[in-house]
């Protein structure tokens, strides 16, 4: 009796200790997203900074049910800017769809715009009725109308939903989403933080809210997830973090994107995985219209580094294109003069454009600065397509960490004149 319940108590210490290795193993640990905690996931979940993931349901047959609206809705381009957008979920991108290679889904499309519309799966493999083309593979979604699209994945990557119905107008006012296809049997080293990140341009009179989607080339504001910096969310990662970025593009301009920092390399696009071999170090890449590029790095460098694009007005909020170049003009006189009839004129422009990041000139209503945002060292000439990628030793949790402190001795300064 006493020995078989020697052998009972083993057995049990011997299966709790099994199941607290499994629990407390790396491949099992729990991933931070959003501030939620997910467990047990056989990937890490992306985040959409400024954005959100779709919500789903499992049907009894096994399906994984998504629910899409499209309407009409305010959407906050950055702090003192908000445009008339058309949307999917209330949200400009629409959120996130994340589902697993293998995977049946059935995704209701009700459509609240005052015209007929459909959706496109960008770069997902569907039968031909499924692909969400108005008028060529399926009858447009009347407005009041819901649809029903079902498919199974055939494949992973980072692929997209848009509208194909009216498409100039829709897409250009927002309708956009990410669909990311997580692969069944994952290959390679699993990443700590997964980004998704729309490109997008528009064109907004200043003064005004609704974007005028018939600007073909001349646009004025450009975003990250249809945000503007200051309006952008930095990504920040642990410094040794695996970090994988997807960028993705139905816009109609190209976007260089380049990180300060560290060296990345392209691991995928929209037509599937890139072989290892096939891969080079970068630290830029252009992403076209139609396109998406997946990137991974290891945050190895601790700081604030900038990521943007790199085409000269896309860092940039609302320009005045039609204002003269003034540099090296002589503007001696000119001021006073012009402020009888003008009152608070203001010449600029003689030595460059920097001043006007510090200026804190109000433009008109709903117009952002052109150049806006404060770092720990004074005025960021930037806006647009830029944001931060904040690494850190030590980090908790993935809360914005606040201004990185940089050891001493280790930011530039002024020196002696022939020091």
């Amino acid at each position: 009796m006493k020995s078989n319940f020697l052998r009972i108590s083993y057995l049990v210490l011997f299966i709790f200790g099994i199941v607290f290795l499994i629990k407390h193993s790396p491949s099992y640990a729990e991933t931070d997203s959003s501030k939620a905690t997910v467990q047990k996931l056989p990937y890490t979940p992306v985040i959409t900074p400024n954005g959100s993931t779709m919500p789903w349901t499992m049907d009894p047959d096994g399906v994984k049910v998504f629910r899409l609206t499209v309407d009409q809705c305010q959407h906050e381009i950055a702090p003192g800017m908000t445009i008339n957008a058309w949307c999917y979920n209330g949200q400009t991108p629409g959120p996130t769809i994340e589902a697993v290679e293998g995977d049946r889904v059935r995704i209701f499309v009700t459509n609240k715009l005052p015209e007929q519309t459909a959706v496109h799966w960008h770069g997902v493999l569907v039968p031909n009725g499924m692909d969400g083309v108005s008028g060529l593979t399926q009858k447009g979604i009347q407005p009041g109308e819901t649809f029903k699209y079902e498919f199974t994945l055939k494949q992973h990557g980072t692929f997209m939903y848009h509208s194909h119905g009216d498409e100039m107008t829709q897409m250009g006012l927002g309708t956009m989403g990410f669909f990311i296809i997580h692969p069944k049997k994952p290959t390679g080293l699993r990443v700590d933080r997964d980004f998704a990140i729309f490109l997008n341009e528009w064109f907004v009179e200043p003064g005004t809210k609704t974007p005028n989607p018939n600007i073909m080339t001349d646009f004025n504001i450009f975003t990250f997830n249809s945000r503007a910096y200051p309006g952008t969310a930095p990504l920040v990662a642990k410094t040794g973090d695996r970090v994988r970025i997807r960028f993705g593009n139905v816009g109609q301009e190209s976007h260089p994107i380049h990180i300060h920092g560290i060296n990345f390399k392209v691991v995928a696009t929209d037509g599937g995985d890139v072989p290892e071999s096939a891969q080079w170090p970068e630290t830029t890449v252009a992403v076209f219209p139609g396109q998406t590029r997946t990137i991974e790095f290891v945050a190895d460098a601790p700081g604030d580094w900038p990521v943007h694009c790199h085409r000269r007005h896309h860092p940039m909020n609302a320009m005045g294109h039609e204002t003269p170049n003034m540099i090296g003009v002589n503007q001696d006189g000119v001021k006073d003069a012009v402020r009888t009839l003008v009152p608070g004129y203001m010449a600029m422009g003689e030595t460059g454009m920097d001043d006007m990041s510090d200026m804190g000139m109000k433009g008109p209503e709903n117009t952002l600065p052109m150049m806006a945002g404060k770092g720990q060292f004074g005025p960021v000439g930037m806006g647009g397509m830029f944001t931060v990628l904040m690494v850190r030793d030590n980090l908790k949790d993935y809360d914005h960490p606040g201004d990185y402190p940089h050891p001493a001795g280790t930011v530039a300064g002024p020196v002696q004149p022939n020091q």
